[in-house]
């Protein structure tokens, strides 16, 4: 038997192993892609428009029918707070207290001043003539009116008011005279009897 006719050795053939596939790589692309469709579909859900959710334009323009919540028109119903009553509210007029009736002394020296120096302006009347005369006059005048302003006590308010009055009086008749320039002496002693009045009243 020559080396070529040797026997061969029995060769058999088998299914060679096969290499474990590489499924980590097909599982992660798997898993790869269901994660895309569900973002995918999450994004749909939430992003497209549903048929219960309002349109746009519904929420964004009001209704021509409704009302404004705040109305200008007042409620017929709602009766307005009662107004305080202005009788009510407002103080009392406080009258003014009745001023204290004066003594005797207490008026009397009040008006002493004005009644005795009435003779002495009576005096410069009768010795000037004019214009002379009719400055104290003034002042005689002005006097007089102090004193009919002033309070007498109750017990001598009519002889006050009298004699006050009638030396008014005379003092006018006293201006007649300087002023036309005649009885001026006889208008003097008039009003010097008027005012010696008035000091006998006051117990002057």
């Amino acid at each position: 038997m020559t080396m070529a006719e040797s026997p061969q050795p029995d060769i058999r053939w088998a299914p060679l192993e096969s290499k474990p596939k590489n499924r980590r790589r097909l599982w992660l692309i798997v898993g790869l892609a269901i994660a895309a469709l569900a973002i995918v579909g999450a994004l749909l859900f939430f992003l497209l428009p549903r048929g219960d959710a309002p349109t746009p334009d519904a929420s964004a323009s009001p209704s021509p029918s409704s009302s404004p919540t705040g109305s200008a028109t007042p409620d017929p119903s709602a009766s307005p707070e009662a107004s305080p009553d202005p009788d009510s509210s407002e103080p009392p007029a406080n009258t003014p207290p009745v001023p204290a009736d004066p003594t005797i002394e207490t008026f009397r020296s009040q008006v002493s001043g004005w009644i005795t120096d009435a003779p002495r302006g009576l005096d410069i009347i009768a010795g000037s003539s004019g214009q002379d005369g009719l400055a104290v006059l003034d002042t005689l005048e002005q006097d007089a009116q102090r004193l009919s302003d002033a309070l007498p006590p109750s017990s001598i308010d009519p002889q006050w008011r009298d004699g006050v009055s009638a030396y008014a009086q005379r003092l006018a008749e006293l201006r007649g005279a300087i002023s036309s320039g005649s009885g001026v002496s006889g208008a003097v002693d008039a009003a010097r009897s008027a005012v010696q009045n008035l000091a006998a009243v006051v117990g002057l």
